[in-house]
């Protein structure tokens, strides 16, 4: 399981805006449109962790950093994330 983040460590975005326009971020390609058609491009597993991570933290961040459910915290943005790119 990954490390948790201090809150320096923080985005001071929205964690629903941060997450997807991380996800976003990690789909396009130069030259591509916004919104791309068909399937999302390949993701790395490096990528594919940094953005569950990211989403993780920021649901840790909504309850207020409460101890006991960083697990829940990570598979929920990891079924996030699969919604969000099409099951990929």
């Amino acid at each position: 399981m990954p490390a948790v983040h201090t809150r320096s460590q923080k985005s001071k975005a929205t964690p629903k805006t941060a997450d997807r326009g991380a996800i976003a971020a990690a789909q396009s390609k130069p030259g591509n449109s916004k919104t791309l058609p068909g399937p999302a491009p390949a993701m790395s597993a490096q990528e594919r962790e940094t953005l569950i991570a990211r989403a993780a933290y920021f649901r840790a961040e909504k309850r207020g950093f409460a101890p006991g459910s960083e697990l829940q915290d990570w598979v929920e943005a990891e079924a996030e994330l699969l919604r969000l790119i099409g099951g990929v």
